[in-house]
């Protein structure tokens, strides 16, 4: 068992650090609202940190989870931290989704420090978080990965090493790239039937395991229906999400012209309040006539 910080109790990163202190683990979290942090506590046990620099001091592993580039740099390369608190030889897991440019400087400033890093942000919403079934997607070095996957293993169904550091935020970027398409396509689809006088429940419940079927059909099809939103991944998060896949396409020359559109109908749905709906919430859009 190994003595770990976990940084940043969202959504996410409450579950995956209670995974982490069930299997066993010596689990120290910081999270910038205190009283969070000491709700976590209260149910699992481990202690908290006023400061990241302080949660990762004697941590072999540090793993962070929080909501962009700029939280990430908050909590990892400023003067409190985690990196300035962490011990040589110590290993940063970043499961944050942000772009490919901040895993590579968060991989120099662990290296400056005699530190190692892996990019891995996570896919399988919150369900996959609380039931301990994300699929992590990681860059990095082979010998790190060995050295932490073991630990992954409390909270993930499946992980990989994807490449060099930036693979996994590039991995996880194809993978908001499919899901943007698919949940458009899902909408237009119930959007159909319904203008049809289908029984759409009935037809979704045939497709689904046919060629059309995805998680997205099997998990959100029932509260699409149903005109239900207010769960899973917020509109505001994929816009974010999108944002940083459009400008790596940019760099990198990839024409995104489904995902490029798909991110301007998120912009619909949050003009018409929509922001911490879930994405599933393109079919709104649809039915604003």
């Amino acid at each position: 068992m190994a003595k770990v910080a976990f940084i940043g109790l969202g959504t996410m990163g409450y579950p995956m650090a209670g995974h982490l202190q069930k299997a066993g683990h010596d689990v120290t979290v910081f999270n910038r609202t205190s009283a969070k942090a000491q709700s976590w506590v209260d149910t699992y046990g481990g202690s908290s940190a006023d400061t990241p620099a302080a949660a990762a001091v004697g941590a072999e592993m540090v793993f962070v989870c929080v909501g962009n580039d700029q939280d990430l740099y908050s909590v990892t390369t400023s003067e409190a931290g985690a990196i300035s608190g962490m011990t040589a030889g110590a290993v940063l897991v970043d499961h944050t989704t942000a772009s490919a440019e901040a895993a590579r400087t968060l991989a120099a400033a662990c290296s400056d420090a005699g530190l190692s890093f892996l990019d891995a942000p996570v896919s399988g919403g919150q369900a996959g978080a609380e039931n301990g079934a994300l699929s992590i997607m990681i860059g990095g070095e082979e010998s790190v990965y060995q050295h932490v996957s073991s630990v992954i293993d409390a909270y993930a169904k499946s992980h990989s090493l994807l490449g060099a550091v930036g693979s996994g935020q590039l991995a996880k970027m194809m993978n908001q790239i499919c899901i943007a398409g698919l949940v458009q396509g899902l909408s237009e689809a119930i959007h159909f039937g319904q203008k049809s006088g289908m029984d759409v429940a009935a037809v979704i419940d045939v497709i689904q395991h046919g060629a059309a079927g995805s998680w997205q059909m099997v998990n959100r099809h029932k509260t699409m229906i149903d005109d239900h939103y207010d769960h899973g991944f917020a509109v505001d998060w994929m816009r974010k999400d999108l944002g940083i896949v459009l400008d790596e396409a940019r760099s990198n020359g990839a024409q995104l012209p489904v995902t490029a559109l798909v991110d301007q109908f998120y912009a619909d749905v949050q003009a018409i309040g929509g922001n911490r709906w879930d994405t599933s919430s393109l079919l709104k859009r649809l039915q604003r006539d």
